[in-house]
């Protein structure tokens, strides 16, 4: 099975950013000074921990499906609200790099724009993969079949 992070360790760190814009910021200043930051992490940490990582913007959609409190409305905080998800070989490099003189200006940069201030929580993987091939999906549709209870 492929692995959803590329070379992130069974035993890794995943750290989550919440941010929330201030009302007199945009999304693109968001990009702009995350990506700066996030450049600096893969440029100074690729060698001592960083494995890789992805930003995701709240698009407003809540899955009336997938969600257990009330009907699909649209979420207040679409195109205001961001995470910022990093992955990491251990919580000790990760504390690290943030003691960087690269990059702690460039982080101060970014926690100017969040009207929540900043709080990053560090997470312990307990399942990631990537989807199945098509071919590998319709293997293991047959087994389920073949081994299901009746």
């Amino acid at each position: 099975m492929a692995s959803l992070i590329n070379n992130f360790p069974h035993n890794g760190v995943v750290t989550l950013n919440r941010v929330i814009l201030k009302p007199e910021y945009s999304v693109e200043d968001l990009e702009e000074r995350v990506a700066m930051l996030c450049e600096n992490v893969k440029t100074y940490h690729s060698e001592t921990g960083f494995v890789g990582g992805f930003v995701a913007l709240n698009s407003g959609a809540i899955s009336n499906e997938g969600s257990t409190a009330g009907q699909t409305v649209e979420s207040p905080m679409k195109g205001r609200e961001a995470l910022i998800i990093t992955f990491w070989n251990s919580f000790n490099e990760h504390e690290e790099s943030h003691k960087s003189d690269t990059f702690q200006p460039l982080f101060k940069d970014v926690l100017a724009l969040c009207e929540n201030g900043n709080e990053e929580i560090a997470y312990e993987m307990l399942w990631s993969g990537a989807a199945y091939s098509p071919e590998e999906a319709r293997e293991a549709q047959k087994a389920k079949q073949m081994y299901a209870v009746g």
